[in-house]
């Protein structure tokens, strides 16, 4: 599974999951990966490969993949419920666990100098706090970032909300990928991901919908308020999500990560089952839900 890189063009809705070739923008902001097999803006590099040092339970490549998840890197992110910055801390949490990253004198929420290091610090005070916790250790730690260790504690390990437990394996699979990206699809695994994206033309479409199965109801809320919450369906990188899993390929969950665990195609090199992104720099891409037709 191949990405493309170009032009700044894609599509929103599942009933156009197959189109014509489009390409990914390159964006301004450069991409690095090294060491860190998520896709990782160059201006937070080092603050991630430190930050994610922190403690054992941590690595930079988890951090990265959070932070991914979290905000695709956008340090002015602000969730409808609240949480705040490039690590979406909420108010309260941000008061117990931020830190004065960058010595300054101040803690600033909306700083990645500050809040960075703050997210590696809390992610080693959630796992001591679970550690008591049967199951796996990372996974429980994810899960306490994002539903509190409370919960956790309470349900024995990664609680059964839809929302946490598919953080948690969007996370994990991402902060896996192996440096260098993704390979290319063979020629019948592209067809098969191609059928299976044809197969689910009119579906509605469901911000956070989707997963290797099949369609199912989708999460609150996108950027510009859209729930999920009562639509059975897909989004964007849901549906290719489905779609390279009935070709046997295991994607991450969300566009960004995608982007990051696959290889970057030359304008007039793409081919039948290239993947299409677009967005001006790490923290805007998404992926258009097209899986290249021939």
């Amino acid at each position: 599974m191949r990405a493309s890189t170009a032009v700044t063009l894609g599509v929103g809705a599942t009933a156009a999951v197959v189109v014509a070739a489009l390409l990914q923008a390159a964006g301004s902001d450069p991409v690095v990966g090294a060491a860190l097999s998520t896709s990782v803006p160059a201006e937070y590099r080092d603050l991630i490969e430190e930050a994610g040092n922190t403690c054992p339970e941590i690595s930079p490549n988890l951090l990265a993949a959070l932070l991914t998840q979290e905000s695709q890197f956008n340090p002015k992110a602000q969730s409808p419920v609240g949480a705040q910055g490039i690590a979406q801390f909420m108010p309260s949490t941000w008061e117990a666990h931020g830190i004065d990253g960058n010595g300054d004198g101040k803690r600033d929420v909306w700083d990645p100098e500050d809040a960075i290091p703050s997210s590696g610090k809390y992610l080693c005070t959630l796992a001591e706090e679970v550690k008591g916790v049967p199951g796996n250790k990372q996974h429980n730690m994810l899960a306490a970032y994002n539903a509190g260790a409370g919960v956790v504690r309470q349900y024995g390990g990664v609680p059964p909300y839809k929302e946490t437990q598919e953080y948690v394996q969007a996370i994990s699979a991402a902060a896996d990928q192996p440096a260098g990206g993704g390979g290319s699809s063979t020629t019948g695994e592209a067809a098969t991901a191609i059928n299976a994206a044809k197969s689910m033309l009119g579906t509605p479409y469901s911000w956070g919908g989707g997963n290797a199965n099949g369609p199912s109801k989708g999460i609150c809320c996108s950027p510009n308020g859209r729930s999920g919450t009562a639509i059975t369906g897909f989004d964007c990188s849901g549906l290719v999500l489905y779609a390279y899993a009935k070709a046997g390929i295991s994607l991450p969950r969300t566009a960004a990560q995608q982007y990051a665990a696959s290889e970057p195609v030359k304008p007039g090199k793409v081919r039948p089952g290239d993947l299409v992104f677009y967005g001006t720099s790490a923290f805007t891409t998404s992926a258009s839900t097209s899986v290249m037709a021939g």
